[in-house]
């Protein structure tokens, strides 16, 4: 299978942040970015894969700069690298100012997508090509993560845990004493019948 330049699929979307989707502190929600983003990485991981693709995962987030409503929001996103039938995919956010032209770089995440052939299975995907040293860099950093991934977690050992000593009169640790028994509970009419009604 013949492989793709990293230039070839890479996409960016651009989208001013919106009232409607503020928060109450007037900053864009987490979660839009989080929208954003799995757009321009699919539309990224489409472009290279000519398939449908699905998100798989998705590393954890670090929000950097608030977004105000009213600036604009940049979504970058490229395939890093190919592993058979997925793909990791990078995507860098960043916001300007429109009024000072300050460009931000607010949020990175890497995200992996998975193609399906038309009967909804995994299917193969062509190898993406590195030109610049910065792809050739993600490229190795990506199958660094994956090898961490896939690394078999270690077992914990399972440690005892020492009984509670509580010095304090907690309530909720104080020994239970027996109480009165309950009250019973009057009889419930019998259900409805045919005739009863």
């Amino acid at each position: 299978m013949e492989g793709r330049p990293v230039r070839e699929s890479a996409s960016e979307l651009s989208e001013f942040a919106l009232p409607i989707y503020a928060n109450t502190l007037g900053n864009l929600l987490g979660g839009r970015i989080m929208h954003l983003v799995d757009l321009a990485a699919a539309t990224a991981a489409m472009r290279h894969a000519r398939c449908p693709v699905v998100t798989a995962s998705v590393d954890h987030m670090t929000f950097l700069h608030p977004i105000r409503i009213g600036q604009l929001v940049i979504v970058k996103a490229s395939v890093n690298r190919v592993f058979r039938t997925s793909m990791e995919v990078g995507a860098k956010v960043f916001v300007e100012d429109l009024e000072t032209g300050v460009v931000r770089h607010t949020n990175s995440s890497y995200l992996t997508f998975v193609a399906l052939s038309p009967d909804g299975k995994p299917r193969e995907i062509p190898p993406v090509i590195p030109e610049t040293e910065t792809e050739k860099r993600r490229w190795h950093e990506a199958g660094e993560r994956r090898r961490v991934e896939r690394r078999p977690a270690e077992p914990v050992p399972y440690v005892e845990p020492e009984p509670h000593r509580c010095s304090l009169r907690c309530p909720s640790l104080a020994p239970v004493r027996p109480s009165r028994p309950p009250r019973s509970a009057p009889p419930l009419d019998p259900p409805p019948t045919a005739g009863s009604l």
